[in-house]
């Protein structure tokens, strides 16, 4: 088959290097991709949204596939566009319709379906800025900490959590009267907070049936310890250490199932990845939020542990039989650590130059924001590079990883020291 790939981060450049592997893979594409998918596949400069531009690279290269990697091109419709073209229609896309994206595009849209079907879910409410008086009044009845998330696409940023009743207030009037996160506050959920650990779980879906990924656990703020700001993730450990056999069984029965049966009860058109952000209260797994996509960085930690021909995989998921697959898992752990640009998340600067890439032994740098400039390569984006490493336990797999990245340089380079502090 010829494959295209959507997207140019580190999950993309995951899932390049598994894909690669395959016999089943003739060509292997990547649009835009980065520095790392050039290494194995045809970067094509083709933005992900750009759906005409896309069609064009099906027909002239005859692509067989598309394994749509961010959640973006899904909000907007890409497998709808394919399926009501003619020319396209007979191509595999790897991602659900845009009706079913909705669960990542839509908190509110999420949320109303964990309830509709059962499902584990913390309670909620949501509000626009017609009704952000409402919206005080039930930050009233709430305790802290309180967590507001604004309905739309935010780039991962568009949850904040606060520990002071006028700050929240504050917040909820800057998300949605000033239009603080743009379009996608012009609602915003506000829903009681959890106290737990949180994890995530991977399913991957034909419609019908289902198959279970290995866990994982991110950690997503910059600071060591799980503080300052949010990012689009620092690090990533699988399996994670605390997710027993009779809680993944408690994941299985009362989250995965009801959300595949789910799926077909509301008749959303689901052929690819199901992301459950969860968290564990107690003993009991609920739902943070679902994406309708791999996570990033956890596609690095959870695909390196998949025995299985990623290709025959994802043909199974788009011919509906992937109750015929019989997934095997490396009994290994896996673990990545995410190196940021200086000042990330905020404000940083590009075209740094990466050295000792060829130096690393024994882990797998998987490229995100990176590019080929000029024959070597420099940082494109706030996060750079995942160092992704085997242990027979995380903690050794972290150490293999802080290992190679001291033989790694960009200048500003950040990274947290402390991943899989809190599993000890």
């Amino acid at each position: 088959m010829n494959i295209l790939i959507l997207g140019s981060g580190g999950r993309e450049h995951t899932f390049a290097w598994k894909i690669a592997q395959s016999t089943k893979c003739k060509q292997l594409f990547v649009a835009p991709g980065n520095s790392g998918t050039a290494q194995i596949a045809t970067n094509v400069n083709i933005g992900v949204n750009d759906f005409d531009a896309i069609k064009e690279l099906v027909l002239n290269e005859s692509i067989d596939m598309v394994v749509v990697g961010p959640e973006d091109p899904l909000v907007n419709g890409i497998h709808d566009y394919f399926l009501t073209d003619e020319a396209i229609k007979h191509v595999s896309v790897i991602g659900p319709q845009k009706v079913a994206a909705e669960l990542e595009g839509s908190k509110e849209f999420a949320k109303e379906f964990l309830y509709r079907h059962n499902i584990p879910t913390a309670a909620y409410e949501s509000f626009t800025k017609e009704t952000v008086e409402k919206g005080y009044a039930f930050l009233e009845t709430l305790k802290a900490p309180y967590v507001l998330k604004a309905d739309g696409l935010a780039a991962g940023k568009g949850v904040v959590i606060l520990n002071d009743l006028e700050a929240a207030k504050a917040e909820l009037k800057s998300m949605l009267v000033d239009a603080k996160f743009g379009e996608a506050s012009t609602k915003v959920v506000i829903e009681e907070f959890l106290d737990g650990i949180e994890l995530s779980c991977f399913v991957l879906t034909d419609g019908t049936n289902y198959q279970i990924l290995p866990t994982a656990k991110d950690y997503k703020r910059i600071g060591e310890g799980d503080t300052g700001l949010n990012t689009g993730g620092m690090g990533a450990v699988s399996p994670v250490p605390f997710a027993t056999d009779e809680f993944l069984n408690k994941i299985e029965e009362r989250i995965v199932k009801p959300t595949i049966n789910g799926f077909k009860k509301d008749n959303l058109p689901y052929v690819g990845f199901v992301f459950i952000g969860l968290i564990k209260v107690g003993d009991d797994p609920k739902v943070i939020e679902y994406n309708v996509r791999m996570g990033d960085p956890e596609t690095e930690v959870v695909l390196p542990r998949l025995k299985n021909d990623f290709v025959e995989i994802l043909q199974a998921m788009s011919n509906g039989t992937l109750d015929k697959i019989n997934i095997e898992i490396d009994e290994r752990a896996a673990t990545t650590i995410m190196l940021v640009s200086g000042g990330y998340p905020e404000a940083y600067e590009k075209g740094k130059e990466i050295s000792g890439i060829e130096n690393i032994q024994d882990s797998i740098p998987f490229h995100a924001g990176a590019q080929l400039n000029e024959g070597k390569i420099k940082t494109s984006g706030g996060r750079v590079m995942a160092i992704t490493s085997y242990g027979n336990t995380y903690q050794e797999a972290i150490k293999k990883s802080y290992q190679n990245i001291e033989k790694l340089h960009f200048d500003k380079m950040n990274y947290r020291k402390d991943i899989g502090f809190d599993l000890n």
